[in-house]
């Protein structure tokens, strides 16, 4: 397997001349999600779990079919542990709600990295200041990396939730996120894991890390825009309150009082995003029919070879770990005195998509070491 056999399955890089580099922030689509979202339309349109005809019941059973998909894919022990969400993002603020307002005190802590998603930060903010907990970071040495000394220091007694990215989607250091939710349980916290930049490149195994909750969003894993997935421990996800609610999370509505339905549904309020739901589980067939292993081999020979090329430019500054078995995929690299905007619309010019920040980002490792 080559990577122009995999090219020829997208057709929108089929129809375009680029290079596309951004799948850090989007993945494009292959033709296999693409044509599963056309035949849910085609052949069984209709709203999951709200109907007794023979449409509606085809529609739940795909729904349901990705959810033990997805249970499998990352080894949970029950599909009742799938819940689904808009994204990444939306998946942090569930837990933000619905754990973190309800679990945290006065001087409590949180524990992210500064390497975090803001996804994985903001909403942390405001549990922080809603209920007087601490917000602490773990920073990151030389090597763009988070050292054993760093996460001991940091996760503390007093620490009741560890947040962390198991890739960073700006310097594309792999977190040793087994050590960390070790010591994070070790010192009575639960741990939370940010898997939106590493389940397209590699396996994870929820049980095995023992995560007591997981994240990741479809649309970085060639799945569409618009759906997410929390994984939660069902001990956990059983004492939690919902913050969405509406329609298909309840058992019995009377006038002054609701309750609610079981996992999954009581944090899936209204009509879902079926169709994404539907294009996620094509996405993870097609990952699985590539393989892992084959993911990995040719990510591996690309990374290099674009590493290499690179270390030769004098005008260049790379933001990346000399550490190659902690580093997956995202290259950060700055342009000396060249703002990243026009570095980016330059090469646009020339059919090559990459993402572009701000000024102030471009000194990615000064803002995360402090």
């Amino acid at each position: 397997m080559n990577i122009e056999n995999i090219r020829k399955d997208f057709p929108i890089l089929n129809n375009k001349n680029i290079t596309y580099l951004d799948n850090g922030a989007t993945t494009q689509k292959p033709l296999k999600v693409i044509n599963a979202i056309q035949e849910f339309y085609e052949k069984y349109n209709a709203n999951p779990h709200r109907g007794a005809y023979l449409l509606s019941v085809k529609a739940t059973e795909k729904y349901e079919e990705t959810r033990e998909k997805i249970a499998k894919f990352i080894n949970a022990k029950s599909s009742q542990e799938i819940i689904f969400s808009k994204n990444a993002t939306e998946s942090f603020n569930l837990l933000a709600y619905s754990y973190g307002m309800e679990n945290l005190k006065e001087n409590d802590e949180i524990v992210i990295s500064i390497m975090e998603h803001h996804s994985n930060l903001v909403p942390w903010q405001k549990v922080a200041r809603v209920t007087g907990a601490k917000l602490k970071y773990m920073y990151i040495n030389d090597e763009f990396e988070i050292s054993e000394e760093e996460i001991e220091k940091k996760i503390t007694n007093n620490t009741k939730i560890v947040a962390i990215t198991h890739v960073s989607n700006v310097l594309g250091t792999i977190n040793n996120i087994d050590a960390i939710i070790k010591y994070a349980h070790k010192k009575g916290a639960i741990a939370i894991v940010d898997a939106a930049q590493s389940i397209p490149h590699m396996k994870l195994d929820v049980q095995k890390l023992d995560a007591d909750f997981a994240v990741f969003s479809g649309h970085k894993m060639l799945a569409p825009l618009g759906i997410g997935v929390l994984y939660g421990k069902k001990e956990l996800l059983d004492k939690m309150e919902p913050f969405l609610m509406g329609g298909d999370m309840i058992e019995y509505v009377y006038e002054q009082k609701t309750t609610f339905a079981q996992l999954p549904n009581k944090f899936e309020a209204g009509t879902q995003n079926v169709e994404g739901v539907i294009g996620l589980g094509a996405a993870l067939d097609y990952l699985e029919d590539i393989g892992y292993d084959n993911i990995e081999k040719i990510e591996k020979e690309v990374v290099d070879y674009a590493i290499q090329e690179l270390s030769k430019l004098n005008y260049l500054t790379l933001y990346i770990t000399p550490n190659k078995e902690n580093h997956c995929s995202v290259i950060s690299f700055n342009i000396k005195g060249v703002h990243p905007h026009d570095v980016a619309s330059i090469l646009d010019s020339q059919g090559v998509c990459v993402r572009s920040r701000k000024p102030l980002c471009t000194t990615t490792y000064e803002i995360f070491k402090y």
